[in-house]
């Protein structure tokens, strides 16, 4: 019986990656684009809905993403000082 607890062992979980849909707002930095993501949120108080916007440093590789672009983007390891997400698409030019 301990041999059988012990094959089973529980199998590690990769951590899901959170991924996001933003517009590039800049891309004049090597390798790096600025990403403004867009999300709707009640507010707290008044039910109201509301726009919020983040600002994501993300790794763009192979500079493909300009200015205006749609992108999806997803987390990674700390890159640098700010750089915490990497560019998987360019959705829409």
């Amino acid at each position: 019986m301990s041999e059988a607890a012990t094959t089973s062992a529980p199998t590690e979980k990769k951590p899901v990656q959170k991924t996001r849909v933003g517009v590039v707002t800049s891309a004049k930095m090597a390798k790096t684009i600025v990403v403004e993501v867009e999300r709707r949120v009640p507010h707290p108080r008044f039910k109201k809905i509301v726009r919020k916007t983040s600002k994501f440093y993300a790794h763009d590789e192979k500079t493909e993403a300009k200015e205006g672009d749609k992108v999806l983007i997803s987390e990674t390891r700390p890159l640098s000082k700010l750089k915490r997400w990497n560019l998987v698409e360019v959705l829409k030019h």
